[in-house]
C-alpha cells in the first residue's frame, strides 16, 4: 500500500508508542515518533506530518504546550492535531480547544475509532493542501505569459487562463464559460499551419506530441502576421482529467528569422556586384601591372575606385533594406508581370541556366499580396536550394503560375534533383523555433527546412505543399499565394 499520508506519533511512553505503531502499521501510512515535546517540535519541523497524535500528560512540556507552540508557527499551524488524553472531564477538554487541538481521543483506545478518526482527519488535509496547491497553480497560471487551455477527449475546453482567452478573443471574464471546441474557437482567427498535423487532431499520436503545431493570424493592411506556438502536455486527453494545451506568442522569433533571411539575400544581391569588380580591377593590377599601358591602369583604377564608391552607398541601402517589407496592400503587392525580369535576375546570381517560366499570360495584370522582397525571396530560397541538392549543381528549373481562383493562384516550381524521403517531406515547412534540430534557420547548409519560405507564405494566408515528382527524380513547390 502507498505511503502518502504521514503521522507524527508523541508518547513519552515506549508502550503508548508501541500500541498506536500496532494499530496504524500497514494501513498506508509513514509513522514517525517523538518521545517528548521538544523533539515533538523538531520532528514536525522536518517532516511536516499530515496528521499529529499528541498524548497530553507528558513531563516538562506537556501536550497543550505543544500545541499552542505549533500553532504558533506560521507554516506549521495547519497541521490537524488530535490529542490523545486519559482525562475525560470537561476543563481538560476545553484547555485542549483553547491550545487549539483539532480532536480528542481518550485512552485506553478503541481500535476502528482510532483508524476512522485518523483517516477522516488526513483525508481532510490532504484535500486542504490539494486546494491550496491548486490555488496557487491557478494563480502562477493567470499571471503567465503564455495562453494555457485544458480539453477534454472531445475538444471541448474545460479551462483556459486569460492569456487564452485574449489570444481566442473570448471574454476576459472567467466567469463567463467557453462551451465550444477549441478547434472551432481557433479557427474563427487562425489558420492551422502545418495542416497536415492538425487534420487528425483532437486524436493526436505519441510521435505527434513533441512536433510543433502554429496557429497564424495572416497579415493584413494594419498588422503583420501573428504567430502562436502550440504545444501539447505528453499524455493523453482525458474525460476527467483532460489535456493541457499552452499557446506562446512566438511572433518575434519569426519576424527575426524572416529579416535576418532577408538580410542574408540583400547582401548576397546588393554587395557582391561591386564587390567582385572592385576585387577583380584590383587583382589585373597587381599580376599584370607591367604589362599594362597608363591608360589601361588609370582605366582599371578607376573601375576599383567607382566599385567602391559604389559600394559604400550600397551598405546604407543595405541597412535600410534589413527588415524584410512583408506587409501587404492592395497598392504595393507584387505585380506579376515583373516575374520574368526577378526570375533572370536571381538566375544569373545563382548561376543557373535552365530555368523556365510559363503561366503568366493571364494572371500578368495580378498582384500577389506579397512585396516584391517578399516574392525575391521566395525565389531566391527554392531556386538556391534546387542548385544545392543536385547531383551536378545544374538544375533544370520549371516555374509556372495557374490561376486557382479571384482570390489565388497557384506556383509550381520543379526541379530534376534529389526525391526526398517521407521523413524530409514531412518537416520540409516547419519554421526554425530554438534551434529546433530538425529546422533550420542557417544561412550556411540550408536545404530541405524552407523555413523561410513558409514564414512568408503562410504569413499572408497562403499554402505550402511539397512533393516528389511522380516520373523523375526531383520535387515540386507548389504555393497558393493571395492575390491583393
Amino acid at each position: 500500500m502507498q505511503q502518502d499520508s504521514t503521522i507524527l506519533i508523541v508518547d513519552d511512553e515506549q508502550f503508548g508508542r508501541d500500541t498506536l505503531e500496532g494499530l496504524l502499521t500497514n494501513r498506508g501510512y509513514e509513522l514517525v515518533f517523538a518521545h517528548n515535546g521538544p523533539e515533538a517540535l523538531a520532528k514536525a519541523e522536518a517532516t511536516t506530518p499530515d496528521v499529529i497524535l499528541l498524548d497530553v500528560m507528558m513531563p516538562e512540556m506537556d501536550g497543550f504546550e505543544v500545541c499552542k507552540r505549533i500553532r504558533a508557527t506560521p507554516h506549521l499551524a495547519e497541521i490537524p492535531i488530535i490529542l490523545l488524553t486519559a482525562l475525560g472531564d470537561y476543563n481538560s477538554r476545553l484547555m485542549g480547544i483553547k491550545a487549539g487541538a483539532d480532536d480528542f481521543i481518550t485512552k485506553p483506545f478503541d481500535a476502528i475509532e482510532l483508524r476512522a478518526r485518523i483517516h477522516t482527519t488526513t483525508r481532510l488535509n490532504r484535500y486542504r493542501r490539494l486546494k491550496e496547491q491548486r490555488a496557487r497553480f491557478e494563480w502562477v497560471v493567470e499571471q503567465a505569459d503564455d495562453g494555457y487551455l485544458v480539453v477534454n477527449e472531445r475538444d471541448k475546453i474545460l479551462y483556459l487562463n486569460s492569456m487564452a482567452r485574449l489570444y481566442l478573443d473570448l471574454p476576459a471574464d472567467a466567469a463567463h464559460p467557453v462551451s465550444g471546441a477549441f478547434l472551432d474557437e481557433v479557427q474563427k482567427q487562425y489558420q492551422l499551419q502545418p495542416p497536415e498535423l492538425w487534420s487528425a487532431w483532437p486524436a493526436v499520436s505519441d510521435r505527434d506530441l513533441a512536433t510543433p503545431r502554429y496557429l497564424v493570424r495572416p497579415e493584413c493592411d494594419n498588422a503583420e502576421a501573428f504567430w502562436l506556438l502550440v504545444t501539447l502536455f505528453e499524455g493523453p486527453a482525458k474525460e476527467d482529467t483532460g489535456r493541457i494545451i499552452r499557446l506562446r506568442n512566438v511572433t518575434p522569433q519569426m519576424v527575426l528569422q524572416r529579416d535576418m533571411r532577408g538580410f542574408h539575400l540583400s547582401v548576397l544581391h546588393k554587395l557582391r556586384t561591386p564587390l567582385t569588380i572592385a576585387n577583380s580591377s584590383l587583382q589585373l593590377l597587381v599580376e599584370h601591372a607591367p604589362q599594362l599601358s597608363v591608360e589601361e591602369i588609370v582605366d582599371f583604377s578607376k573601375t576599383a575606385f567607382l566599385s567602391l564608391k559604389r559600394l559604400n552607398g550600397v551598405v546604407e541601402d543595405v541597412l535600410q533594406y534589413a527588415h524584410l517589407p512583408a506587409l501587404p496592400s492592395l497598392q504595393s503587392g507584387f505585380r506579376l508581370d515583373q516575374t520574368h525580369k526577378l526570375l533572370t535576375r536571381i538566375s544569373m546570381t545563382l548561376d543557373l541556366r535552365y530555368v523556365s517560366l510559363s503561366g503568366l499570360d493571364q494572371l500578368n495584370k495580378k498582384r500577389l499580396k506579397l512585396s516584391k522582397q517578399a516574392v525575391e525571396l521566395i525565389f531566391f530560397e527554392v531556386l538556391e536550394n534546387a542548385k544545392k541538392f543536385h547531383p551536378e549543381k545544374n538544375p533544370t528549373v520549371d516555374v509556372s503560375f495557374v490561376g486557382l481562383d479571384e482570390q489565388n493562384v497557384v506556383l509550381k516550381i520543379s526541379d530534376n534533383g534529389l526525391t526526398l524521403s517521407p521523413e524530409q517531406l514531412d518537416q520540409v515547412w516547419l519554421p526554425y523555433y530554438q534551434g529546433e534540430k530538425y529546422f533550420t534557420g542557417e544561412l550556411e547548409g540550408t536545404g530541405l527546412g524552407l523555413s523561410t519560405v513558409a514564414l512568408l507564405v503562410w504569413g499572408v494566408g497562403g499554402r505550402c505543399v511539397v512533393y516528389n515528382r511522380p516520373t523523375e527524380p526531383g520535387v515540386t513547390i507548389e504555393l497558393t499565394l493571395p492575390l491583393a
